[in-house]
């Protein structure tokens, strides 16, 4: 359990007596939780912008996982936060506090540090205790049946799940369900973005009577219904168990709560020692976890005193009970299945736990893959076997408050412990939070094998599972070793060439995102990873292009213009205007409105600007080795530019001013006819193009000169980055300020900030661009000519960027 880094705020110049009085006597409520994005949200009982400020607030703060000291302040509560929650799209963003208020929260325009409300409501006079979102019915497991197939249709299965609650046509409604300490259940649907219906809501208790409650959790049942486990925090009283349904009919929604099985921790045999620490002073059950999220049927319950903790696992089990012979048959015994809570296993430590966390999601189905994390009051961190509560792993947080070049004899002593920890969705790394509003990080074993490290086949499989469920894999990256990326790539690579052309079309992108990734934590792998993102944003804008063409009325269909293009281009015609000629197309097939051609001459541009640097890469270029990815060596990608410079050809003769521009030693020549010419010259022999080709290629420079270069001038400074593997561990770092240790430079002749998505010049420094927070890409935030097709193009990059990271703006002063 390697320890990978530590956030603290800048350190103050005086520690305000009242200030930490207020903080000693009021019940902490320091949080935190990792979204399916990888998205941090914490919780702090300080100012992190301020830190002399005299006033106390809880503060929720967000940050992407790949650059967690860029934080963004989501709210600043008069009330104690008591509930952070993620959606499983990691979209929205629960948080409750404890006067009763509920708000939710969403991303701006997908800016990751400009938030706005979509749901506030106020139960008044109640303590949130729990919260849980709506499930959504979609589940994907592995089968561990066949796992070792190669096809990703069988090696991954949806799983039958209901979804929470159901609207018209059976559509998931999004919304949370909430608990509060007296017992009362609250349910909350948002309104649906296409209606102006209000919002949602209906509250009933938990159980005949309210009740008190300390500790609870919720778990998804997979009808649709909820479980929850509650306990009033008395180890002699039982643990209750409830069935909560949630159903929406037409404006209104309703809730049903059914009493399940509870039972007692004193139940169980006395080698749990459950009798010596009820006998302890302050004993009581502080923490209550269902071992799976997702349909699960086994809890594991913490009783903790301070100078002793328990840690026990009770499993729903069915039973046969004999039946009494006057009751039943007399030709053979009788037996009476129930279902009754089973005692399992436990764990013991001599000190207070302060939080406990499981795995959020079960890999495999029906099986209770993962582990349970606990942490106690002397800041010792245990990973356990989450069926049998045997340790794995262990390691200790050494805490020590940092201070200016003060005497430590001016301050008062102040005890740091964690607070609170969350794992991330794929259970690669393990976030605390301690009570001086610090973050550390933590890698964990893998989730379906802990008893053996990382491995190549268990990593594949987990890239490949985020392949196909949507996953964010960052929490991956950052536990990987140098030595295994290329291994990685390989074996990724020719299980996706393996996959059915239906499935690659569909995983395309994503695919590339992940293995340009993966080349991006070597020092090696950038310039595989630089021509990967350079084919991805081809391959982006032959789409588009290729969505502009209509087929004719007239025409039989049987092939789209898109295919007659392509059939073209197989052929192997050098040149660019027999090319069009052998076409036989139908005019209109290939017509684009003027204004339309005109917005997409910057794409354009850089289309006719990618393939001359290719060609001039080809005389340094050295021979194909190995399964080394080349953008040179790749025949479809060469192919697929052959056709974006035809198309380009015959959308010159419609609008003149939407070709390329380039400047030539020679007014005459014909620079894309060339391009063609010498690009189908290569695709005819990649691997070992002839010396006339390459002789060609050297005189391009002096016929177009200054080609512009299409090397990416990011200053990546992120986590997941090459200089992590070179870096003592751990890391220590500070709240807004970027380290330096992390940075790595990529080469790059220009100066200048270009946008990445629709390739235009912003200037040196602009004074409003949006950043990305995982490749460094920028993109302009003023709007350009609004066509029908750019809106679309922008449309393709609103959410991430081309790489799947998230958005962030950034603002230059000056």
């Amino acid at each position: 359990m390697d320890h990978i880094f530590t956030i603290s705020k800048k350190p103050s110049r005086s520690l305000n007596p009242y200030k930490q009085n207020i903080f000693n006597k009021l019940e902490k409520s320091i949080l935190c939780s990792i979204s399916s994005t990888n998205v941090i949200a914490f919780s702090t009982e300080s100012n992190i912008e301020e830190c002399n400020s005299l006033y106390w607030s809880s503060n929720v703060y967000v940050a992407d996982l790949n650059s967690p000291w860029q934080i963004h302040k989501v709210l600043s509560n008069s009330s104690p936060v008591t509930v952070l929650q993620w959606d499983f799209t990691g979209e929205l963003l629960l948080i409750a506090d404890e006067s009763g208020c509920v708000r939710i929260y969403s991303a701006k325009d997908h800016i990751l540090n400009d938030w706005n409300i979509v749901l506030q409501t106020v139960l008044q006079g109640e303590h949130i205790l729990a919260a849980a979102f709506f499930h959504s019915g979609k589940r994907i497991c592995l089968n561990i049946e066949k796992k070792d197939s190669s096809s990703y249709i069988e090696k991954f299965q949806h799983v039958k799940f209901a979804c929470s609650v159901k609207q018209f046509g059976s559509k998931p409604a999004i919304g949370a369900l909430l608990l509060t300490t007296t017992g009362m259940l609250a349910a909350v649907l948002l309104p649906q973005p296409t209606c102006q219906t209000p919002m949602t809501m209906a509250t009933e208790s938990l159980g005949p009577t309210r009740m008190f409650i300390k500790t609870a959790d919720i778990c998804y049942g997979k009808n649709g219904h909820f479980l929850l486990a509650v306990s009033s925090g008395d180890p002699s009283m039982p643990i209750q168990c409830y069935k909560v349904s949630v159903k929406k009919e037409e404006e209104k929604c309703t809730i049903v709560s059914q009493s399940l099985l509870s039972f007692f921790l004193n139940e169980a045999p006395k080698e749990a020692l459950m009798d010596q620490i009820s006998k302890e002073k302050n004993c009581t059950v502080s923490h209550i976890k269902w071992i799976m999220r997702e349909d699960a049927d086994s809890l594991v319950v913490a009783a903790s005193s301070p100078k002793m903790s328990c840690l026990q696992v009770w499993e729903l089990r069915e039973k046969a009970l004999p039946v009494h012979k006057s009751l039943g048959k007399a030709e053979a015994p009788q037996f009476f299945n129930t279902v009754l809570w089973q005692y399992q296993c436990h764990f013991q430590y001599n000190s207070l736990v302060t939080s406990l966390a499981t795995s959020k999601l079960s890999l495999i189905n029906s099986v209770s893959s993962g582990y349970v994390v606990v942490t106690f009051a002397d800041n010792s961190i245990h990973c356990l076997y989450r069926d049998t509560l045997k340790p794995i792993v262990y390691t200790t947080l050494s805490v020590v408050p940092r201070y200016l070049d003060e005497p430590n004899a001016k301050y008062q002593k102040v005890s740091t412990n964690i607070s609170n920890i969350d794992l991330s969705w794929l259970g690669n790394v393990l976030l605390c939070v301690d009570s001086d509003d610090s973050l550390h990080l933590f890698k964990l074993p893998p989730q379906i094998d802990s008893s053996t490290p990382l491995s190549v086949p268990y990593c594949t499989t987990i890239l490949e599972y985020c392949l196909v469920s949507g996953l964010d894999w960052l929490d991956l990256l950052l536990v990987l070793r140098p030595g295994m990326l290329d291994a990685i790539c390989d074996r990724l690579t020719e299980s996706f060439n393996r996959q059915p052309p239906q499935v690659q079309q569909f995983f395309h992108v994503q695919y590339l995102c992940i293995k340009i990734s993966l080349y991006r934590l070597s020092f090696q792998g950038q310039g595989k990873a630089n021509d990967l993102t350079q084919y991805l944003m081809l391959h982006s804008i032959s789409t588009a292009f290729k969505s502009l063409l209509r087929p004719s009325e007239m025409n039989s269909h049987e092939k789209s213009p898109a295919d007659s293009l392509a059939s073209v281009i197989a052929e192997g015609q050098n040149d660019v205007d027999k090319a069009l000629t052998s076409m036989h197309f139908e005019a209109k097939e290939f017509t684009v409105e003027t204004t339309t051609l005109q917005s997409l001459q910057q794409l354009i541009q850089w289309v006719a600007d990618l393939a001359l640097n290719l060609l001039l890469k080809l005389p340094d270029s050295r021979p194909a080795t190995g399964k080394s990815y080349e953008l040179l060596r790749d025949v479809k990608a060469l192919n697929m530019l052959r056709e974006m410079l035809v198309l380009i050809r015959i959308w010159g003769l419609l609008r003149p001013a939407c070709l390329p521009v380039f400047i030539k030693s020679d007014t005459n020549l014909d620079v894309l006819a060339l391009v063609f010419r010498l690009l189908s010259r290569l695709v005819q022999n990649v691997n070992e193009p002839d010396e006339s080709l390459i002789d060609e290629c050297c005189q391009l420079p002096s016929q177009v000169v200054q080609i512009p270069l299409l090397q990416p001038c990011n200053n990546r400074i992120v986590l997941g980055s090459p200089q992590l593997a070179q870096q003592i561990l751990p890391l220590q770092l500070e709240f807004n300020n970027e380290p330096e240790c992390l940075t790595f430079n990529v080469d790059s002749n220009s100066n200048q900030t270009i946008d990445s998505v629709r390739h235009l010049y912003l200037g040196k420094f602009p004074r409003k661009v949006k950043q990305c927070v995982r490749c460094g890409g920028s993109a302009g935030t003023v709007p350009v000519t609004r066509t029908a097709a750019i809106r679309a193009w922008d449309q393709r990059w609103l959410r991430t960027c081309q790489c799947g990271g998230q958005w962030r703006m950034q603002v230059f002063s000056g």
